[in-house]
């Protein structure tokens, strides 16, 4: 495992400390891998969801681009 040194604006190391304090982590690395994770799989979703989208636009089964697809399944998914 590779050692890093990072640094938090003060809201975000309060609320990181906070979950490290309600037990919900052990500490504050297994909290940021437990959101690099997350960033990672939504990444890998999104990187899959684009992919279907330009198979189905090369082959002519959607009318919209695959930038206002994309746009619709993000937000139906609340991707952002």
């Amino acid at each position: 495992m590779t050692r890093q040194s990072v640094s938090f604006t003060e809201p975000n190391n309060d609320w990181i400390q906070a979950k490290v304090d309600s037990k919900e982590y052990k500490n504050k690395s297994e909290l940021i891998n437990e959101l690099v994770r997350q960033a990672r799989l939504k990444q890998e979703k999104l990187e899959f969801i684009q992919a279907k989208l330009a198979q189905a636009e090369q082959k002519g089964f959607v009318s919209q681009s695959k930038d206002e697809l994309l746009a619709e399944i993000k937000q139906g998914l609340n991707l952002g």
